[in-house]
């Protein structure tokens, strides 16, 4: 794994600790909907559906999104079971992880 990724990873965990997450379809979608969403996280794992689904919402409300993770990694860090999708509702913590992942590379940026 590389540091940028752990970084990232990290970051998802001291976001969480912050009560600055919420995590499942159902709460980000709220979040995002609601405009408290500074940026959307699917896991690379996450079904074609999920992952349009959440491409064209946060397209349309204008909130960064980022494949990143698997489903596992992103829980374990949340201190919960598997997540395949999370929001993050701070702006510092949002944008400390896009800085990692734009040196990550393996992440990208969703507006279809």
């Amino acid at each position: 794994m590389s540091d940028s990724r752990k970084r990232v990873l990290n970051l998802i965990g001291l976001a969480t600790k912050a009560g600055k997450t919420v995590s499942g379809e159902f709460s980000t979608e709220r979040a995002v909907k609601s405009g408290k969403a500074y940026m959307v996280i699917v896991s690379e794992e996450a079904s074609d559906n999920t992952r349009k689904k959440f491409a064209d919402m946060c397209t349309y409300y204008q909130v960064p999104i980022w494949i990143f993770g698997k489903k596992d990694e992103l829980g374990h860090y949340m201190g919960k079971e598997m997540r395949a999708s999370l929001a993050v509702l701070d702006e510092g913590f949002a944008g400390a992880m896009v800085k990692q992942m734009n040196i990550n590379g393996g992440s990208k940026y969703e507006s279809q």
